[in-house]
């Protein structure tokens, strides 16, 4: 069995466009918000839904990957780890911990999401 020390693996939607930088070395940055929603019944027999949101990073290739596929709404399944950082902004220090992926898979079928291009990659 591999290192199952930190992993994560999500199915969601993606909630907005993801936003791709490139560092001067030339590697690629994919970060956007994935929401997994439960669905369940409670005491009473009515349909809930609870969405959680999730913070999504991605590098190298994965990232290319993302950027030419993955859009708004779109379903998506990541595989990565839990990766929290922190940052100092006027005296207070800020934490965030994010879901650095090293796979992604692309669910549902082409009329899921505003998918603009086929499904089909190129891996």
């Amino acid at each position: 069995m591999s290192n199952i020390n930190n992993s994560v693996r999500l199915i969601g939607n993606v909630g907005a466009d993801p936003e791709i930088k490139t560092l001067e070395s030339g590697v690629k940055i994919a970060s956007f918000s994935l929401a997994t929603t439960d669905v369940y019944k409670d005491k009473s027999g009515e349909k809930k839904k609870d969405t959680d949101w999730h913070r999504i990073v991605a590098f190298g290739g994965v990232a290319g990957v993302i950027e030419g596929y993955v859009k708004k709404g779109k379903q998506i399944a990541v595989e990565g780890k839990l990766k929290t950082r922190s940052w100092e902004k006027d005296g207070k220090t800020n934490y965030i911990t994010e879901v650095v992926i090293n796979s992604m898979q692309l669910l549902g079928g082409k009329k899921d999401g505003p998918a603009d291009e086929s499904d089909d990659l190129p891996f």
